[in-house]
């Protein structure tokens, strides 16, 4: 009896400690579960190589100044991703004003992303959580 006491005991500790684990890795930012500021870089970096090899979306970037862009993407990922940075860019209708972006482009430059993400190490779930993050700002990007 005594041991069959403990034993509920000991169950309902690791169920207790497993659920406070599960609690507190689900208050975790998007930022720490993509891997924090090294997965950022990362993909800053592949986003760059990926738009730079695609005949398509570079024009858009063409008069680009890529350190500049890498640093205010990476801010405004790590921003967006409830990450410790602060984004000091335009707002995104003021950057992509004038470009007149299609339906087309934004989509491709979307996929250009994932691959980036992916080539970073992320796997599905984490870019998920990325482009969930950015979606919303889908309006300010397109036909302006």
């Amino acid at each position: 009896m005594k041991s069959t006491v403990l034993k509920l005991k000991l169950l309902l500790s690791v169920a207790l400690l497993s659920s406070g684990c599960a609690h507190l890795q689900s208050h975790q930012s998007v930022y720490d579960k993509i891997g924090g500021q090294t997965a950022i870089n990362a993909i800053a970096d592949a986003f760059i190589d990926q738009i730079e090899f695609d005949r398509e979306i570079f024009p858009y970037f063409a008069e680009s100044n890529v350190d500049r862009f890498r640093e205010k993407f990476s801010e405004h990922l790590c921003a967006s991703t409830g990450g410790p940075c602060k984004y000091t860019g335009d707002d995104m209708v003021r950057v992509h004003t004038g470009m007149n972006i299609t339906e087309s482009h934004f989509n491709r430059t979307v996929d250009l992303l994932v691959a980036a993400m992916k080539k970073a190490g992320l796997n599905y779930r984490q870019q998920n959580l990325v482009l969930r993050e950015l979606a919303p700002m889908r309006g300010d990007m397109l036909y302006k």
